[in-house]
């Protein structure tokens, strides 16, 4: 059972970053959910997939990982390009626009 270590993406919700400054170190599920016959509620035995641990940077969670001896593989963050016009949206409404505001 291999840990994974990660920084989680943004939300699609939002086109802010919040949430994804940290690291997460989490565990794969070790065995399959199964479905309740009487509630019909989703349940696992397994309680490792319910661990989820944060930290500031990726060697505090390597430094935990292995001083735990947990085998974990690391996936690099994909970077996104910073959408910035020159001005900003407050150029929209600006007096010493050159062209007319129109809708």
């Amino acid at each position: 059972m291999r840990a994974r270590i990660y920084r989680p993406a943004k939300t699609a919700m939002s086109s802010g970053t919040a949430n994804t400054t940290h690291w997460v170190l989490e565990f794969p599920p070790s065995e399959a959910r199964e479905v309740d016959p009487l509630m019909g509620w989703t349940s696992s035995g397994d309680t490792q997939a319910q661990v989820m641990m944060r930290f500031d940077t990726k060697q505090q969670a390597l430094d935990y990982a292995e001083a735990h001896g947990i085998d974990a593989v690391v996936r690099e963050p994909h970077k996104r390009q910073p959408v910035v016009r020159p001005g900003g949206y407050g150029e929209n409404f600006a007096t010493n626009r050159r062209a007319t505001w129109t809708h």
